[in-house]
């Protein structure tokens, strides 16, 4: 991710990749960082977000391995309840100096390796939009609680099973 002008991240935790070799970092957001991240990110709110990561510098890239924890609370995508939800998952960063040899609407050709790196430019990552970013890729835009069925038929929906692809399959009586 290469950061605009106009963007500032609500938790940034900028390290120089100078003194990044072998160095352990600890992030944390604050109660501000965390209320902002959960507007962002369309969250009830989140109660911590952590990360303990190991850093390791090649020339100018970057790379940094551990564990991002987080608690939050998130509404059911049916019945609005609050659910609240633990995060605690392996995470790997690759930041490397920014390409500049294409256009922002070019497409360009990743391979699967490609898919973990982060752009950057000068000499500073950012650590804390790295954790919130992977934060917002964890979180499940279709949660469900233990009251969505009953939502659901209150609402006179049905279930996904009654309104998916194979729900015409259901009414034939197929034994296994």
């Amino acid at each position: 991710m290469t950061e605009t002008p106009d963007f500032k991240p609500e938790f940034s935790r900028r390290v120089d990749i100078r003194q990044a070799e072998g160095k352990p970092a600890h992030v944390e957001a604050d109660e501000a960082e965390r209320r902002s991240l959960s507007e962002r990110f369309g969250l009830v709110r989140i109660d911590r977000l952590t990360a303990d990561l190991q850093l390791e510098r090649k020339d100018r890239k970057v790379e940094a391995r551990g564990r991002v924890t987080a608690d939050y609370v998130q509404a059911c995508a049916v019945s609005a309840e609050d659910i609240a939800v633990s995060l605690d998952e392996p995470v790997f960063f690759r930041f490397v100096p920014e390409a500049g040899d294409h256009t922002p609407d070019e497409e360009i050709e990743l391979d699967s390796d490609d898919c973990d790196e982060i752009e950057y430019s000068g000499t500073h990552i950012d650590l804390g939009e790295a954790v919130a970013q992977s934060l917002a890729l964890a979180i499940d835009p279709f949660l469900t609680g233990p009251e969505a069925d009953k939502a659901r038929k209150a609402a006179g929906i049905g279930t996904p099973e009654d309104s998916g692809p194979f729900a015409a399959l259901k009414g034939l009586g197929l034994k296994e």
